[in-house]
This record gives structure tokens, sequence and C-alpha cells, in this order.
């Protein structure tokens, strides 16, 4: 039964030029008819799989708040209807864009019942922002995030980037010395990873993106870290660091291997052991939910071996690992038999750490993750 749901809005007023999410530029949008597709799509999804308990409502795009005030109320009004989230247990969460998320948005959010704001902050240089095709400089978020406290927002995580274009160490040092400033409670920050189908990827196919060294990026990783621990921040996930009592619930439930509906145009969802993607035009979306059908464009159902292995590669992203005990409870079968083979050698490169309740990534590990986590694919 799912645990969690995730609505996509893949409204931009810019394309940022890293970026390979199904998004699409605001202006001339059929934005109501895509909110009026989202509530049938809620609909028909809920009645087939029905919720109990939610722990995480996750509001993601593009940006959620480029909405016009009308249109986010409507957005906010068609989840709480449908979903009816008790906020005194839901994390209820709201990506926010500082250039186009004011005072008056901020107040909707409030009052709608959200208590989690992830605010893409990427950098505080306004050159790096401007190389990103970002639309915020970094006075907007420091305004934004005086305002949020004002507002009464306490729960607040900001996003940053690294391994940028143009960016050296000094920069990112700088970033994160002002996101500590900040004093949010829970930082993530993601190496960049060049996608297709975004103006990043066709530079580098001319040559003309230029990128910091992998020892740099390693560079960045370790003062992130360090960072993070000398200010009270634990990191609880390979990307993520957080204070006591602010970890992320909703990316939990996708690391944990839980069940959550992905809402809207391109939105990814994982629903009675079976993963699915929607369509990602909006004609397409708009179009299959008026012909009375579901708009999920491809569906996998997972076979068990294939449930075991990312239950692996999914939970060592979490710093407390995979615990053996819930392996089996969930499973029926022993960690250590399974993948007794991939566990002895990478324990041996001192990779992972293996004690009798769980496996987990040693501190070497946390560098060199993706190669820890191939090594469990295809194994059963």
């Amino acid at each position: 039964m799912a645990k969690a749901v995730y609505i996509h809005i893949p409204f931009c007023e810019q394309i940022c030029h890293y970026c390979d999410f199904n998004k699409f530029l605001l202006e001339g949008q059929p934005v109501d008819d895509y909110l009026d597709a989202m509530e049938e799509e809620i609909r028909r999804v809920t009645d087939v799989h029905p919720f109990d308990n939610l722990s995480s409502i996750y509001i993601g795009g593009g940006t959620p708040t480029a909405l016009n005030e009308e249109q986010l109320v409507r957005m906010l009004n068609i989840v709480r209807a449908a979903f009816q989230p008790d906020l005194s247990k839901v994390e209820y969460t709201v990506e926010a864009n500082p250039a186009v998320t004011d005072r008056t948005k901020l107040g909707l959010l409030k009052n709608a019942g959200v208590n989690r704001l992830s605010i893409g902050v990427q950098a505080f240089q306004d050159e790096l922002l401007k190389k990103l095709n970002r639309t915020h400089r970094s006075a907007d978020v420091i305004k934004m995030i005086e305002a949020a406290h004002q507002y009464g927002f306490e729960d607040i995580s900001i996003d940053l980037m690294f391994g940028l274009p143009g960016q050296t160490l000094d920069m990112f040092k700088e970033s994160v010395q002002q996101a500590i400033q900040l004093d949010v409670p829970h930082i993530s920050a993601y190496s960049l990873q060049v996608e297709k189908q975004t103006v990043f990827f066709n530079r580098q196919r001319k040559g003309t993106l230029t990128l910091p060294s992998e020892d740099i990026e390693a560079d960045m990783f370790q003062h992130l870290i360090d960072q993070m621990k000398a200010h009270g921040y634990r990191q609880y996930e390979v990307s993520n660091f957080a204070r006591e009592v602010y970890e992320s619930r909703h990316n939990l439930v996708y690391w944990d291997n839980d069940e959550y509906y992905g809402i809207g145009a391109g939105a990814h969802g994982y629903l009675s052991n079976t993963r699915y993607e929607n369509v990602k035009p909006l004609p397409h979306y708009i179009r299959k939910i008026k012909n009375g059908e579901l708009p999920q464009r491809e569906r996998t159902q997972m076979r068990l071996n294939e449930r075991m292995e990312e239950e692996l590669f999914l939970g060592l992203r979490k710093m407390e690992g995979v615990s053996k005990t819930k392996f089996h409870q969930k499973f029926g079968c022993r960690l250590d038999e399974l993948f007794s083979e991939q566990i002895d050698m990478l324990e041996k490169r001192n990779l992972i750490i293996n004690t009798s309740e769980t496996v987990r990534l040693s501190e070497q590990g946390i560098f060199l993750g993706n190669e820890v986590f191939q090594e469990f694919i295809g194994v059963i």
C-alpha cells in the first residue's frame, strides 16, 4: 500500500540548462486543463489502489510555485480534498523557486497546510546561477527564507549542486558556508549529472562544456561532509544532511523501497509491486484522462529477485544501511546468503561495513556508491 504521493507540476518560467525532468515553459500552456486531468488521475488511481496513513505528500516539478495564485490554490485544494492529510502526522512538501515565490504565495501554502519547503538554490554565486539558466539570484534566496520563517515555516530544505561548469572549490565552500548561515534544518547536495536532452549535454558533445576534475569534485564532496558534521547536520543519506528529526520522510519512502503514487505528466510511481511512468507530453496526458484511461506509458511488474536487488541498492544510500532482519521479514530470504559473494568482495575492498544486523557503506564507499550499488544488480 502506498506510503506517499508525488505530484508533478511540469511548468517553468525558464528551463535550466542541466534539467532533464519533464517540464514545459509556462506561457501559453493549458494549466487549468492539466489540473483537471491531475484531479481525475488522483481519483482513478486511488480508486484502484486505496491509501491509508500516508506519511508524505510532495509536490515537485517543474516549478509548482510558478502557477498563479488562483491556480496554486486550486492545486492545493485538489490535494487536500483527495488525500485529506492529517497534518499533525504527514510531511507536506512543496518545491519553491525563490524567484517566483512571493509572500502571498507563501501565505497560500501555509494556509493550505504545507509544512515543508524545498528550495532549489544550487549555488550562491550569481554568475553560476546565470550559467545554469536559473531565474533567481542569491539575494532572492535570503529574502525568501526570511519571509518563510515569518510565516512560520521551520522545516526548510535547500538543494546545492557541485561539479558545475566554472565552479571552483572555493565557490562551493562559499555556497556551503552560506547555506549553513541560513540556519535551515535540511541541506541536500548533488553532483552535476549531464543528462541527454539538456543544453549541457549538447555543449558537452560539442566540446564546449568545461567541468571540474573528478578530484576537485571529490574534494567538494569531502568538504561538504566535513562542514555538515561540524555544524550539527547528520548525513543520513549519501546526498542528504539534516538536523535531528528533520530528515525527509518522503525521500526515505524511496530509499526504503516502499510504494508511492506518482501523479502528473511524466511522474513515476510504484504500486502493487509495479513501477510505472506516466506519459510525458501534456496533450497525451490530458487526452488519456479524457478518454477514461490511466495516463501510464510504461508498467513493469517487479519480480521477487528485482525487488530484493532494489532493496539493496536503494537502501544502501542510507547511512544506516540495509537491515538484515527487515530484509528477511520482507522477502523470506537471508541477505547474507543471497549476496554472500558480493558482500565478501565489497567488504574486502573496504567499501561496505557488514555487521550481524546491517550492511552499510563505509566512508570510502560513500564516494564510490554507484560501484557498490551495481554489484547487486543481476545477481539473483
